[in-house]
């Protein structure tokens, strides 16, 4: 089986590729699930971030507030590498399992894990290939304005507090560009997925 990393920074259009991907019959697990489960109430990873920040990450119903949480992490480096420190160990662990799981379901099929920090964290390594979603950093600022309902600077702020789109790509076996329009999007990954698929088939083949 091929593993593939699919990563990308804030509001670059990563999960709308992802889900071109799934669509296209790629195992994909998008990292977001797994780090849900691994504060999940009475999780040993919510105790940890509790211990960390405090009960005011917490709402009312006792869940890990996320928002409450980013608003914390994004204002402070040295918060968002501690939070990290506590949740990756555990999310990464998690992802594993996922892939050995794939990997006994289609030896030669192709399974994606679709992590925003892949790359910050070293777990990119992991994986044979490395897919990068990027855009015009116009674009990203934009989006991300809409997404989240921010000012400019409060989006330019949160994508500051992130690796930069250039030393993301530079990683990069594949690009994908999603500056443009869907069509041109996923005509890309059309592309990049007949790619992968045809290298887990070549790797896949016994030696002669």
């Amino acid at each position: 089986m091929l593993r593939v990393g699919l990563t990308g920074s804030i509001a670059v259009g990563k999960s709308h590729v992802s889900s071109v991907f799934a669509g296209l019959g790629c195992r994909v697990l998008d990292a977001d699930e797994t780090a849900r489960e691994a504060v999940a109430p009475g999780s040993r990873g919510l105790r940890a971030v509790v211990g960390a920040f405090g009960g005011e990450v917490l709402g009312d119903d006792g869940r890990l507030d996320r928002a409450r949480l980013a608003s914390v992490v994004f204002a402070d480096e040295a918060k968002r590498q501690l939070l990290n420190s506590i949740l990756h160990p555990i999310i990464i662990a998690a992802q594993d399992e996922w892939l050995r799981a794939r990997e006994r379901e289609a030896p030669r099929g192709v399974a994606m894990i679709d992590a925003a920090l892949m790359i910050e964290t070293g777990s990119y390594r992991r994986f044979n290939r490395l897919v990068v979603v990027h855009c015009e950093p116009t674009v990203q600022v934009e989006r991300l304005m809409r997404r989240y309902s921010l000012s400019r600077e409060e989006a330019e702020r949160r994508i500051a507090a992130q690796m930069p789109q250039d030393e993301k790509m530079r990683h990069a076996d594949y690009l994908i560009d999603t500056s443009g329009s869907f069509a041109e999007t996923r005509a890309h990954v059309e592309q990049v997925y007949a790619e992968l698929k045809a290298l887990a088939e070549a790797r896949a083949e016994p030696s002669r």
